[in-house]
């Protein structure tokens, strides 16, 4: 008969059925997907030959794993992905608590029910889906949350003794056994709880007030951890480092191209926005320069880390800002423009932890560094080196633009202008849509009007022009009269405008 169709521990054993332990069945399936050349971390990005073979190694080695890293790493997304490696379906007794398998129950309730009805006993299928247990480590957790507590309700109501294990109401830790158990940030859990770990661990069982009670627990524990949280709440005492089997180091992408693959695969963009929005390459790029700038910025805090959710975060705020000025201009879509990057600044203040310095600049402030930096990073990709027109005045491609400032011309870009006006402002200015044609010959209109913006902006990040802040929008200027002013910001409001 169908094993998956067995009803009873009669017909369980007719099936051929044979217990396997949690570590078992993850490694037995890894080998089988790895033979047949299986991805099981489908959408972890950047991790191929660092973290996932380690993680592979220890599924292998039938490890209990802590993933330490930075926030935004991908921790809890890859032991949520654990559970793919489980066997699809696996027979419980009925009724229990603790997952107890037919043939070799630890329970109290499953030995009885195994002694009370033998081949008849009723048993149920649990999914995969249902075998993961996550609890975020918090100073309040307590023994009782995570291993368990006598119940003097359920004492009561059954007229038992508190000596009898039937009174015991199970915490987190027994309700995962055959299962998947995650503890995040394991650091903030306090040291005495942490040591309720131990045994758990090391021999596999439980001690509940002072109950001689065995549960041999079958349990693939994963830790997360953040290793800022060694120095600034807490640490993971030494004796349960010792009993983990393998710590894995996580990191952050290492390169743009990584970073836009889980940005655009993480970000939240509705069918209809994708549909009205069109974000270029070169935008999307910048997105994520913001955060490579972020984490080497002497500003941002680098302990702290600089989280994935920035760019996915960036990215989306990029997208609704695009939106609404296409909305609001009653236009049937929107191409992105570099000053809808002010949308962008809400999302880097929430997401970066500031030094002094940084705190002493105002978050604001350092957002709109660190756009600007990124704009300095990404626009040689595009132009050539500025300095070195700088230094060949008669071969420069931007003389024609240069001196078109020079001559006292400013030039005011509107943040929500509509299409037709942004296209005369911007095709006003001599030598600007030559520009584009010497280097980007073929483009699209709206993609050579965001590339005459892009020149712009990367001029003033090189100081070969000036710009300042509009209540609205900005102000683009010969670099030496824009050093007579002092502009709140490069992508913000002048609080001298209002």
């Amino acid at each position: 008969m169908n094993i998956n169709k067995a009803s009873t521990l009669g017909e369980l054993k007719a099936a051929g059925y044979r217990y396997k332990s949690v570590k078992d069945e993850l490694r037995d399936n890894l080998v089988s997907n790895l033979q047949k050349g299986l991805q099981i971390f489908e959408g972890i990005f950047g991790y191929e030959d660092t973290v996932i073979p380690d993680i592979e190694r220890a599924i292998l080695a039938r490890h209990d794993i802590n993933l330490l890293g930075l926030r935004g790493q991908a921790k809890t997304k890859i032991a949520r992905m654990m559970t793919q490696l489980l066997d699809e379906y696996i027979p419980i007794i009925k009724g229990s608590e603790i997952n107890d398998d037919p043939l070799h129950p630890i329970s109290h309730f499953g030995k009885e029910m195994i002694l009370k009805n033998g081949d008849d006993t009723p048993i149920e299928w649990l999914h995969r889906s249902d075998r993961y247990s996550e609890k975020l480590a918090t100073p309040d957790v307590s023994v009782a949350d995570l291993i368990g507590d006598v119940d003097p309700i359920k004492a009561a109501s059954l007229k038992l003794p508190y000596s009898d294990e039937r009174v015991i109401h199970f915490g987190l830790i027994p309700r995962s056994h055959r299962c998947i158990f995650v503890i995040n940030e394991i650091p903030d859990l306090q040291a005495r709880i942490q040591v309720s770990l131990f045994n758990i661990l090391q021999e596999g069982d439980i001690q509940i007030r002072g109950f001689k009670l065995r549960l041999p627990l079958d349990i693939q524990f994963v830790f997360t951890a953040n290793p800022e949280d060694y120095t600034n709440r807490g640490s993971i005492v030494t004796p349960l480092k010792d009993r983990i089997g393998s710590q894995i180091i996580t990191h952050y992408p290492k390169s743009i191209e990584i970073s836009r693959k889980i940005t655009i695969q993480e970000a939240d963009i509705r069918p209809d926005q994708a549909s009205r929005v069109v974000i270029n390459e070169i935008a999307a790029k910048l997105v994520e320069q913001i955060a490579v700038e972020a984490r080497s910025s002497e500003y941002v805090d680098a302990k702290s880390g600089v989280s994935a959710r920035l760019t996915i975060s960036a990215y989306e705020n990029l997208v609704g800002t695009v939106e609404r000025r296409a909305i609001v201009n009653g236009e049937k879509s929107g191409y992105v423009r570099m000053a809808d990057f002010v949308g962008v600044v809400p999302s880097v203040t929430g997401k970066v932890e500031l030094v002094y310095e940084g705190e002493q600049e105002g978050p604001f402030i350092v957002a709109q560094s660190l756009i600007g930096k990124a704009i300095r990073s990404q626009f040689l990709n595009s132009f050539p080196d500025p300095e070195r027109a700088r230094k060949s005045k008669e071969n420069s491609p931007y003389r024609e633009i240069i001196d078109w400032f020079g001559e006292g011309n400013t030039l005011d870009l509107l943040n929500e202008s509509k299409t037709s006006e942004f296209k005369s402002t911007l095709t006003g200015v001599p030598g600007l849509k030559k520009l584009i044609s010497d280097y980007h010959a073929g483009v699209s209109d709206e993609e050579a009007l965001f590339l005459m913006e892009f020149a712009l902006y990367g001029l003033v990040e090189y100081s070969m022009l000036g710009k300042q802040p509009l209540e609205r929008g900005t102000q683009f200027k010969d670099l030496i009269s824009g050093m007579f002013t002092m502009p709140e910001g490069d992508f913000g409001p002048d609080d001298t405008d209002n």
